[in-house]
């Protein structure tokens, strides 16, 4: 078993990772199995309309970069866009009810606010 102050370190590596890549690392990972998955277990003539469906879906998710990020603090739900002061600092955590929209007209139109600075 690790110490805390190892834990603290791991825990820091990836979050420095999410940042980086803007969480699109685990879709992609995760794209690419399925892409596998699907080569290995159909026919080639099968596969080729999802291939182009699951490039088109991350094509997409690509351009989405605006984060909806919930507050600590108050659990107010507000949004960042690109240029803003905390943008990069901010992380996605799916499992606490935060989402990436494409424009800031679907975070407005899901309830969310813009971060004010």
């Amino acid at each position: 078993m690790g110490t805390v102050a190892q834990f603290r370190e791991k825990h820091r590596d990836r979050r420095r990772k999410e940042r980086r890549s803007g969480g699109l690392a685990t879709a992609a990972t995760f794209a690419v199995g399925v892409v596998v998955g699907l080569l290995v277990m159909s026919e080639k003539d099968a596969v080729l309309p999802l291939l182009t469906s699951v490039s088109q879906s991350f094509a997409a998710l690509a351009t989405c970069n605006i984060k909806g990020n919930v507050s600590y603090n108050t659990g107010e739900r507000i949004f960042h866009v690109p240029g803003q002061k905390f943008y990069h600092q901010t992380v996605i955590s799916p499992s606490r009810g935060e989402r990436w929209f494409c424009t800031e007209n679907e975070a407005w139109a899901a309830g969310w606010r813009r971060a004010r600075r």
